[in-house]
């Protein structure tokens, strides 16, 4: 029998992600964007940049990207489907909701509020010439009234091709909730529902063993054409962005999980390693959500019918570290353009970046929609959003890691709150590693 030592998951993705950007970081001396260095091997000469880093680099990473995404659309569905139509209180879905989008949006607006704070104490935008030649013309964001009506699905099939997660989880509870009302044939079809649900988590068991290696290729690529000058040049920006994530991951999540639910931060966050090392490395939130969930499930004992419901939300509209950008950024750009905002502007800022992030969720390039909505409120020069375009992408990956750590969070005291979080699980620092071991069975 073949057995992975799933017991170093975390330390094994942790040193591919060491080693890719490693290994980034030596290509970058070769290569960039436009030039290529060519190895000569006797008859033909194999390209870096061709054959190493848009070659086999690019094609690794997106397959493990893709391979989870593959999982997004099914495993939320059925997911919901099974916590829904196991509810034997139909309120409970409306507390479940309530409770979820509240903490979402209370999170959001102190993290942008932390946010601001630091940037108006350590000044980030005084003193920096022009950064970058680049531009950015602002993608037009729809309005809130017409995000509420396309929460509701005329296809759901296609909402599912599209992979328009708030249709999704719509349709996914209605299913549900119809499910649990037509008696004993609903509970075959939930049966088989959490029969299918168990496969697609153990597609997921198999992906994350996977994981070391796509990171690998992940952070290879990426830093083999980061702009390192950007980042020398933003360095305060983007040294603030970090400090003001860190804060908030690791002192606002952890006040709200004591104090509203008594648990241990140390071991939350214990916990979360992988979910967030996930998320680091894909930089999406959607791509997450199989990890997430398991986790949040099998790890942190939050049960199937609260975790199905608040991880999905959560991937969706918790924006905090894409609110905590947006301080930073406004600030920055309000200093660089020499701009003096009032204390109504900041508190506009909170309050548009806030409802913003349900705004504008799910449309793509969400961050700068946001931040590009947030600037015009304030009449700030969209114009100015290209000034932080060349250190966005590894900072995306520090907010995908923080607003992970936030869905699960909040699902967390939700669980607790509904008398639905197993504390045995939570505290035992061993949950979920047997789940996460992949047999091989061999003949004879």
């Amino acid at each position: 029998m073949f057995k992975f030592d799933t017991s170093n998951l975390t330390v094994r993705i942790f040193l591919g992600m060491l080693a890719g950007i490693g290994l980034g970081l030596i290509f970058r001396q070769f290569v960039s964007e436009t030039e290529d260095f060519l190895i000569p091997l006797g008859i033909i000469d194999i390209s870096i940049k061709g054959f190493f880093v848009d070659g086999i680099l690019h094609a690794g990473g997106q397959i493990f990207i893709n391979s989870l995404k593959m999982l997004v659309v099914p495993l939320v569905f059925v997911s919901i489907v099974c916590g829904t139509c196991s509810l034997t209180d139909p309120k409970k879905l409306g507390r479940l909701g309530g409770k979820s989008v509240g903490l979402y949006i209370l999170t959001t607006a102190l993290a942008i509020t932390l946010a601001l704070t630091l940037a108006l104490i350590f000044k980030p935008g005084e003193g920096i010439e022009q950064v970058s030649s680049g531009n950015f013309n602002a993608k037009e964001a729809p309005s809130l009234v017409q995000i509420f009506i396309d929460m509701f699905p005329t296809n759901p099939i296609e909402a599912m091709a599209k992979g328009n997660m708030l249709q999704i989880i719509v349709f996914a509870v209605l299913f549900g909730i119809a499910t649990a009302l037509i008696g004993p044939k609903g509970k075959r079809i939930a049966a088989q529902f959490e029969d299918l649900n168990n496969v697609i988590m153990r597609i997921v068991t198999i992906l994350m063993n996977l994981a070391p290696y796509g990171v690998f290729c992940l952070m290879a690529k990426l830093f083999t054409y980061i702009d390192m000058n950007a980042i020398g040049a933003l360095l305060k920006y983007f040294m603030l962005v970090v400090v003001a994530l860190l804060l908030h991951g690791f002192i606002t999540y952890s006040l709200f999980l004591k104090f509203l639910t008594g648990l241990s931060p140390v071991i939350f966050f214990t916990k979360m390693r992988e979910a967030a090392m996930f998320a680091f490395g894909t930089a999406s939130s959607s791509a997450t959500i199989p990890v997430s969930l398991e986790t949040a499930t099998h790890k942190l004992g939050a049960r199937n019918s609260t975790a199905s419901f608040t991880i999905p939300l959560g991937s969706t509209i918790n924006m905090d570290g894409t609110a905590i950008m947006q301080g930073v950024a406004t600030v920055f750009i309000a200093q660089f353009f020499a701009v003096d905002l009032t204390l109504n502007d900041y508190l506009m800022v909170v309050f548009t970046a806030t409802l913003a992030s349900i705004g504008t969720a799910g449309v793509p390039g969400v961050g700068l929609i946001m931040l590009a909505m947030v600037l015009t409120q304030v009449n700030l020069p969209v114009e100015g959003i290209a000034l932080i375009i060349g250190v966005d992408r590894l900072l995306d990956m520090l907010r995908t890691a923080l607003n992970v750590s936030g869905d699960c969070m909040v699902t967390c005291v939700v669980a607790k709150s509904e008398g639905e979080l197993d504390e045995t699980v939570f505290n035992d620092m061993h949950a979920g590693l047997k789940d996460e071991e992949v047999h091989f069975p061999q003949k004879g």
